[in-house]
């Protein structure tokens, strides 16, 4: 019954997140402010004589059992804010929305979460960097998130998912749907290693003003933020701008100044909005990964020897599943015999064993 409850503080009308939280903060609990009278309730910052009205009349508390039907249904989690699986980097930013329906496998909480936006036109240019993102971030135990849009979303998710990265996707409207629709075999895809999140309940159409309301969430979710490729305006920089005031990390990838879908990338450059990415592999570095990641598996692993960057990034690709050898060749774009010398090393040390059929396996 609870429930119920928290859904239906979100569905009170002319009630944001803002007077939300005041209520929440005076009754403690959701049911009790249901169950206040409205001399109580319009001792809260925020609430009057109309919004009591609203709150009294009890509209919000069918809407949520309308909803419930869904949640039920397709075992669709509700994430408040309270709770301690709401994503706790987005609870730290004031405008947090104060309940999130999500669908999902992977912990919103992830060691490290990677937010990938740009434009819906992207360029050859902007679809290697995302494939080159991928290949490096594979190896750091990470999260992507962004907006299953066309362009570079769907390319930063596609890239995810080929490299058994766990991708996110926040939504501007319910899980009843998808937008677009053309992504709806990727988005059940990503369902197996990742999810679905969104702060719009069920029913909600994917409306003009939701989209800046999803790409704070994308902002607010994660450690750092990156835009491939972006015009001089559009949602890309509204994230980039939304993330910055969050004090979260912001970088991209410069461009030609005669490209179009460079501009937006070079003009957050230029005023110190974001950091310069030459490369895929500046990201680490800037974040303090590289050292950090032979300490982390070795206390984890107590690996019984030191072992070379690149054999560690070998163990972290067959975390998940084996891997023929060519796969193996192909995401760490090294010759096959140079491999062979690391993976030989890694099964002497016990770590790894091959398999018929050129493949290997984790221990």
């Amino acid at each position: 019954m609870s429930l119920i409850y928290k859904i239906a503080l979100t569905m009170i009308q002319n009630v944001g997140h803002i007077t939300a939280k005041h209520l929440l903060t005076h009754f403690i609990r959701p049911e009790a402010v249901f169950k206040a009278t409205k001399k109580e309730l319009m001792q809260v910052p925020g609430v009057g004589t109309i919004t009591a009205q609203h709150i009294l009349g009890k509209d919000a508390i069918k809407k949520a059992k309308e909803h419930l039907k869904f949640i039920e249904k397709y075992q669709v989690q509700v994430l408040f804010y309270t709770d301690d699986n709401y994503p706790q980097r987005l609870k730290n930013c004031d405008d947090a929305p104060i309940l999130l329906y999500y669908r999902g496998t992977v912990d919103l909480n992830h060691l490290r979460i990677i937010s990938i936006v740009g434009t819906r036109m992207a360029t050859s240019y902007g679809k290697l960097l995302c494939k080159q993102l991928a290949e490096v971030l594979a190896a750091y135990d990470v999260m992507i998130v962004s907006g299953l849009a066309y362009g570079i979303d769907v390319n930063a998710h596609l890239e995810s998912l080929a490299r058994n990265i766990p991708t996110v996707g926040v939504l501007a409207h319910g899980l009843d749907r998808m937008y677009p629709q053309v992504h709806a075999q990727i988005a059940k895809k990503m369902l197996l290693n990742g999810g679905l999140l969104t702060e719009f309940p069920p029913f909600t159409n994917p409306d003009k003003e939701n989209f800046p309301k999803r790409n704070r969430i994308i902002a607010g979710i994660s450690d750092v933020t990156i835009v491939v490729e972006a015009a001089s305006k559009g949602g890309a920089l509204i994230t980039a701008d939304i993330a910055n005031s969050y004090h979260r990390d912001v970088y991209a990838f410069p461009g030609r100044t005669t490209d179009q879908y460079s501009q937006g990338c070079n003009f957050l450059i230029k005023t110190n909005r974001a950091g310069l990415l030459n490369h895929a592999k500046d990201l680490p570095y800037f974040l303090g990964w590289e050292e950090s990641l032979l300490k982390v598996v070795e206390a984890i692993e107590e690996l019984p020897t030191a072992l070379s960057p690149l054999e560690l990034k070998i163990l972290q690709l067959l975390k998940v599943s084996d891997l023929h050898i060519d796969e193996l060749t192909l995401k760490l774009d090294l010759p096959q015999g140079q491999l062979l010398l690391h993976l030989l090393n890694l099964e002497i040390e016990g770590l790894l064993i091959s398999l018929p059929g050129k493949r290997y396996q984790r221990c």
